[in-house]
């Protein structure tokens, strides 16, 4: 009874307090006295007309959207028994905003009229995206949560490229993106309160089957609940409940992670109390992240409430990462996580190279020839022998064939970081945009274009760096108490990952930069790259794959469990640090020269073990070589398809890596069977 008093009594409580609070806060912090006549002696005064049309509208939201997103993790947690699941961590934010992106672009008249159907179909797709790659049922709590990032990091990068490509038509929506609870009106509240009330109502229908769900379906079946109608109407109410609030307000994360758990710790499981106990909770987390927004809009501006949602949210997760018990992964051969499968009829090892290489000639030839200005393959022989026309001189050897090598030795760099990282953390998913390190990268670059806008170019580069290695080493920091695990490792990254995201919003949103200019560097790009920063990467490679060969044998071993590993010798944690280590050096040299370009490590080596199998240093031989063709293709692509327009590379690659990733997820499908 104590613990029920705490959560509603408490919370209660708390919201009436914030919900005055917030009406104080904004542009101009008004006295609790004029909030109180305006709420129950109102009249036609400016702040009175404030009061009730903007900020009153903004709360109300607020408390809406906090328990919509609260109760939507609540439900995704039961439903696939993985308590990281949140709208956020499984990729229905993403997916909903995608689509009213998309619709912004292409269908005006529908996002306009029925924006919740869109965000809905789009939220659907993710979630289920999530969950087939994840392994379904059988997927465990850190699978869920990479799979999640994935696809968020898929479908934030076709985000990324609409609102490049068509800056007109999705201007003004950068902010929102971040997470804006800002309403200039009730018609916010009035679309969306109706589909936010009624599945909550209903999941209360639910509670004693999610009861049982949450212990074994078996169990629940046996005793007459209708287990598949309760995991469909959870999914269904999940992904309504995120979708609508994703379609008002923006994608908000971590309200969903915040407030279960917060209900949990306190002592109630039940759900006839958690899910109501979460929902005002949640109302509470998004209320208190607003107010904390705009109390400090004096000093750094008003920030989105997403940003704020991530910078506390992501604690919590560290916090739960290095709480609870992470799952050891099985090792390989039996349906471990490593265990992807491979090409029956394998080919040598020395002729998959030489194809390779001939591959990646190939592929440098033609890129040489496209762009704004197309040169006969003619023309780039005779260049390269020394002939050929002055004009065409100047465009391949001073620009086109520079940009092609750096973005080589870049795309070689991030798949060698990428199997190294897969190695030593033992899962397939990671890669160096799980740990923090691309993420990282763009907090120190652009923290130098705003704090030092008058700084060298040359000094972009090191910036990048400097944060991707300064994120690497926190998350390794906050690993230690779980000695490297690499489930807690994994956690973790994402959690930096969350926070440095937000921060890349505050300064993009606080130094009033175009969206596009931002949204360009982040998405990761080689253009006006040079002969300097291919000079830069060319010694980190020839310094640090010998290393990664080096310790081939050793992250072999890693891969047959922890207790294994010891059993045979191995130094498991100072193994873990130093191959960690080496990936996070490749990809931050990497992501110095060309930004943050993503999926190339997680594309290559998974390609490189189907093809070549589980060796670890062949993986990483073939998945550089892989690398290097995957973002010289992507260079080219960029080049050519809009020519004389450039797309990013970055978002070229992301592009690519959609129809491998639904490959990987058909591909995992035996696995979850039986």
């Amino acid at each position: 009874m104590n613990r029920i008093i705490v959560v509603f009594g408490g919370g209660c409580a708390v919201l009436i307090a914030m919900l005055l609070f917030s009406l104080t806060q904004g542009q101009e912090v008004y006295a609790w006295t004029t909030v109180w006549e305006a709420l129950f002696r109102p009249q036609d005064t400016l702040e009175h007309n404030i009061l009730l049309s903007m900020r009153l509208p903004r709360a109300v939201m607020a408390v809406l959207g906090g328990a919509a997103l609260a109760v939507a993790g609540v439900l995704l947690q039961t439903l696939t028994r993985n308590p990281l699941a949140s709208a956020g961590t499984f990729g229905i934010n993403a997916g909903a905003f995608f689509v009213i992106i998309l619709s912004a672009v292409f269908f005006p008249a529908l996002k306009a009229n029925v924006p919740f159907l869109l965000a809905f179909l789009g939220g659907a797709g993710a979630a289920c995206l999530s969950y087939l790659l994840a392994g379904g049922k059988r997927g465990t709590p850190v699978r869920m949560a990479l799979a999640g990032m994935i696809v968020t990091l898929v479908l934030s990068s076709f985000t990324s490229t609409l609102q490049l490509l068509f800056e007109n038509e999705t201007n003004g929506l950068f902010i929102w993106g971040s997470g804006s609870l800002v309403q200039n009106d009730w018609q916010g509240v009035r679309l969306s309160w109706l589909w936010i009330v009624i599945p909550l109502a209903a999941a209360m229908l639910y509670t004693r089957s999610l009861d049982m769900m949450e212990l074994n379906e078996e169990v629940a079946g046996s005793l007459g609940h209708r287990v598949n109608a309760a995991r469909f109407a959870a999914l269904a109410g999940a992904v309504l409940l995120a979708s609508v609030t994703v379609s008002v307000v923006g994608p908000i994360g971590f309200v969903g992670l915040i407030a279960p758990h917060l209900v949990r710790l306190i002592g109630l499981h039940r759900h006839r109390w958690l899910i109501p106990g979460s929902a005002l909770w949640g109302a509470n987390a998004l209320l208190i992240a607003d107010s904390l927004a705009r109390m400090f809009r004096s000093v750094i501006g008003e920030l989105p409430a997403g940003v704020v949602t991530a910078v506390i949210g992501a604690p919590w997760l560290i916090w739960l990462a290095v709480r609870e018990k992470p799952e050891e992964s099985r090792p390989v051969g039996e349906g471990g996580s490593m265990a992807v499968g491979v090409v029956r009829h394998r080919v040598s090892f020395p002729v998959l190279i030489g194809l390779s290489v001939i591959l990646l000639a190939l592929l440098i030839l033609i890129s040489l020839s496209v762009g704004g200005v197309r040169v006969p393959l003619a023309g780039v022989f005779q260049t390269l022998i020394g002939q050929g026309e002055e004009m065409h001189r100047n465009l391949i050897l001073q620009l086109r064939l520079p940009r092609i090598a750096v973005a080589g030795l870049a795309g070689a760099a991030l798949a060698a970081a990428g199997a190294t990282l897969q190695g030593a953390v033992r899962n397939p998913l990671a890669d160096p945009s799980i740990i923090g390190v691309t993420s990282g990268a763009g907090v120190g670059a652009l923290l130098m274009i705003v704090v030092f806008p008058a700084a060298s170019a040359g000094w972009l580069p090191v910036a990048a760096a400097a944060g991707a290695i300064l994120a690497a080493a926190a998350v390794y920091l906050l690993a230690l108490r779980r000695s490297f695990q690499p489930a807690v490792l994994i956690l973790v990254g994402i959690a930096v990952t969350a926070i440095n995201s937000a921060v890349i919003h505050f300064l993009v949103i606080r130094s009033g930069m175009g969206a596009a200019p931002a949204l360009a560097w982040l998405a990761g790009s080689t253009y006006a790259r040079g002969w300097s920063q291919a000079a830069i990467l060319l010694p980190v490679l020839l310094v640090l794959l010998p290393a990664a060969w080096w310790m081939g044998r050793r992250i072999d071993l890693l891969a047959f469990g922890d207790q294994t590993s010891l059993g045979l010798g191995l130094r498991l944690q100072q193994t873990r640090l130093l191959a960690a280590g080496v990936g996070v050096v490749l990809a931050a040299a990497a992501v110095s020269a060309v930004g943050t370009i993503g999926f190339i490590g997680l594309m290559a080596p998974h390609a490189a073990r189907v093809i070549a199998g589980q060796s670890y240093r062949r993986n990483m031989l073939l998945s550089a070589m892989i690398g290097a063709i995957l973002l010289v293709a992507a260079d080219g692509l960029g080049r050519a398809v809009l020519a004389p327009k450039e797309i990013p590379a970055g978002l070229v690659t992301a592009v690519i890596g959609t129809p491998y990733l639904l490959l990987l997820i058909l591909r995992n499908r035996p696995a979850v069977k039986g």
